[in-house]
């Protein structure tokens, strides 16, 4: 089930499209305030952003801008929903990080069809990107970004992190990661893959080098939950 935030003030629209897009299948999170919604982004992650412009405090266009500045939310849907309809507002929210712009008022069915089109091209994007946290993965492009920064990564550290971030449900034997990533049985002397481990770990920093835990004897695992200190 998909996941739309929607920051809108007016009580009575951001109630209507809750309700609509709930009964369309979709789970919501709705917020007054943009301060509010950024706050709790830190640990959400929404499949699309629904934003009034006209808001109390931070405007619209300075939550996508602040949004956008968060790089697992690179390629969030976005979505303007607003009164301010002139041909120069519409041109600065698609330049400033939207993806859509819809006019008040508005229909709730064209709403709805806006968001499938937005949630259906954004996940055509994501074929190709994994991703933790601000830990990223361009499959398409084979980059790896932390934070937001580039992270350089020898052939054989990509690969592996990779494969363990696919298999996040299982820990992965030793043995299937040197035949998946040397491409052949090893048997006895298999440092290679734990030098490779060790390197990829320091490279990752300890705040993500924790996510890949050493199972004994047995093989590794990427851990997406999070990780007490």
């Amino acid at each position: 089930m998909s996941k739309i935030c929607i920051i809108e003030d007016d009580e009575s629209i951001r109630n209507l499209i809750c309700m609509a897009l709930t009964h369309f299948g979709y789970d919501m999170l709705a917020y007054e305030r943009g301060e509010e919604a950024l706050h709790d982004l830190e640990n959400e992650k929404p499949d699309m952003l629904i934003v009034d412009w006209m808001l109390p405090g931070i405007d619209g266009l300075e939550v996508v801008r602040k949004v956008r500045q968060i790089p697992r939310f690179k390629t969030l849907p976005i979505m303007f929903l607003t009164a301010k309809d002139g041909e120069y507002d519409k041109v600065l929210g698609l330049d400033n990080g939207s993806d859509d712009y819809m006019t008040k008022p508005f229909s709730i069915l064209e709403l709805s069809a806006r968001v499938r089109s937005l949630l259906r091209r954004s996940q055509m994007k994501e074929e190709h990107i994994l991703s933790f946290k601000d830990l990223i993965i361009d499959e398409g492009k084979r980059e790896v970004s932390l934070s937001g920064q580039p992270l350089a990564l020898t052939y054989k550290e990509y690969e592996l992190l990779v494969y363990l971030m696919k298999h996040d449900h299982k820990v992965v034997l030793r043995e299937e990661l040197l035949h998946q990533i040397w491409g052949y049985d090893y048997e006895g002397e298999s440092r290679t893959l734990d030098m490779h481990i060790k390197s990829l770990r320091k490279k990752l920093g300890e705040t993500y080098a924790k996510h890949i835990k050493t199972i004994r004897s047995v093989g590794y695992r990427f851990i997406f939950e999070e990780i007490e200190a």
